[in-house]
């Protein structure tokens, strides 16, 4: 990734910027021609194509990028059209073409070799004719992309099973599809110098805090670099902790989840060349929550969260909790089960804490080779990598049992927590936490629970306190937090059937 801009060397010479020294357009189809093969100097997709009168003299000239254009659609939709006329029908190079209008809608006209750079740089084909100070811009890109499938890193088990892709426009089309009103508004920014990368801030006008969208407006305004191609460049330059553990922006590829961040009165923002878009405020509980909590019953959804909280803690302290009571603290396990550990690590040769460590560091290496191997045997090496591994130390008396035992079960419960990105947080604070269990017992355990707790309670994204609604403290929210609440009232539905019982919460200050 290019972080800031490259300084050329002094036994470098530094190219002159051709747009820069010319702006606008030459009335010569031959200067016009220079001026785009010097702008263009060895880009050997650039493709010229000259169309002449009759006579022999250069009557029109069209430009583009074969690997950006469609190249049947620059014959077909300005070639023969321009070719067209009876009295005026020439040759293209070697080939006649024939047709009857120019089928091509989206088209812009400019005199300003700045703009004509960038719209061939996007896909588009520049029309140059003789004696004209201007150039015809159409848009001819060719239609490269994936389908829309059911996104990868969300699994979906009720809901709308389309994902976002990497092309922009067909993003925004899916995120249409649920908001169905001109209150959804979209406005456009191009971020980096060389990619020119198309993001949009997306919001609900009226719904939408002002402070909230004129913070990201301004700080995607503010970024200057060479290029961005993803989503999470964007995350790191706009969010306000240079080191955050856990997320500021909420991450998803579901178009619905989208739509019911942005009827909460939240923001999204939308990068092209991604299918992540980015959901701002967050906080603590929105990365607890899954979008499947708002398509079942109360009862259900209320239950499964309350088993994500459950599990939070032990995918956070269960192996330091194992650390300090076998080191400091045996008087606390019953006789039985202290024997039975006790047997167990008689033949380990390493204290509880490097035993735990060991394991964890381990499991966390089989996590990401099943990542990152195949999808066909990702899955295969980790499960059959951690059992084989896992039984082999255990024989050859490298750790016991209920280590591995332990760290299992917290490696489950890390995969309990819907948002990966903040899941990611929790898998990296486990590791001091057993330092200090190892060093302190649950002295140790209790001051690293405080210093999370102080952390996350001075958190913002935003603006907006991120452990709220309980720090600051707000009995209305308490209804989409550690339950949720029902929309029936008894009487009918008590808000609109796709927003959520609570809308997003107001940054300090806002009204």
């Amino acid at each position: 990734m290019i972080w800031r801009r490259k300084r050329l060397s002094s036994s470098t010479p530094a190219m002159e910027d051709p747009v820069a020294t010319e702006e606008t357009l030459s009335a010569e189809i031959s200067q016009n021609e220079a001026f785009v093969k010097q702008a263009f100097h060895r880009c050997s997709d650039l493709v010229c194509r000259k169309i002449y009168h009759q006579d022999g003299t250069l009557r029109q000239l069209i430009v583009y990028l074969e690997t950006l254009a469609d190249d049947k659609k620059v014959s077909e939709q300005l070639v023969k059209p321009l070719t067209a006329d009876q009295e005026n029908r020439a040759a293209v190079e070697t080939e006649t073409w024939e047709g009857e209008s120019m089928p091509v809608d989206k088209k812009v006209v400019t005199s300003r070799w700045s703009e004509v750079i960038r719209l061939i740089l996007r896909g588009h084909a520049a029309v140059f004719t003789e004696g004209e100070d201007h150039a015809v811009c159409f848009a001819v890109n060719a239609t490269i992309q994936r389908s829309i499938e059911e996104p990868s890193s969300e699994q979906v088990i009720r809901g709308g099973k389309e994902g976002f892709i990497e092309r922009q426009s067909v993003n925004v089309g899916l995120l249409r599809n649920y908001l169905r009103t001109p209150r959804l508004k979209m406005e456009a920014y191009s971020v980096g110098e060389l990619t020119e990368t198309k993001v949009l801030v997306a919001y609900i006008e009226g719904l939408a805090d002002v402070t909230v969208i004129d913070q990201v407006q301004n700080k995607i305004a503010s970024i200057r670099i060479d290029g961005v191609l993803e989503s999470g460049t964007i995350e790191e330059l706009i969010v306000d902790d240079p080191f955050p553990i856990f997320p500021h922006v909420q991450i998803t590829e579901r178009p619905d989840v989208v739509a019911g961040s942005l009827l909460e009165g939240r923001v999204a923002i939308l990068v092209d060349n991604t299918p992540f878009v980015m959901i701002v405020p967050t906080t603590f509980w929105a990365g607890l929550q899954a979008s499947e909590d708002y398509y079942l019953n109360s009862p259900v959804a209320t239950f499964t969260r309350w088993v994500r909280f459950i599990f939070l803690f032990v995918a956070i302290f269960a192996p330091s909790f194992f650390v300090a009571v076998t080191s400091y603290h045996q008087e606390m396990i019953p006789t039985s089960l202290l024997l039975s550990i006790a047997s167990a690590r008689e033949p380990v040769p390493f204290p509880v804490m490097i035993e735990a460590l060991l394991m964890e560091i381990m499991f966390e290496a089989l996590r990401e080779a099943g990542i990152r191997l195949p999808r066909a045997i990702g899955q295969t090496v980790s499960i059959v990598g951690g059992l084989v591994i896992g039984q082999a130390a255990v024989l050859a008396g490298i750790i016991s049992a209920p280590i591995l035992i332990v760290v299992s079960t917290t490696g489950i419960a890390a995969f309990l927590i819907p948002r990966f990105n903040f899941a990611n947080g929790v898998r990296l604070l486990r590791f001091p936490i057993i330092l200090l269990a190892g060093s302190l017992g649950l002295y140790g355990m209790a001051l690293g629970f405080l210093g999370i707790l102080l952390y996350v309670v001075h958190l913002k994204s935003f603006g907006v306190p991120y452990f709220t609604p309980v720090a600051p403290f707000s009995l209305r929210a308490f209804k989409d937090v550690w339950i949720r609440a029902p929309r029936n009232n008894g009487s009918g539905l008590s808000a609109p059937s796709y927003e959520r019982a609570v809308k997003a919460p107001r940054p300090e200050g806002g009204e």
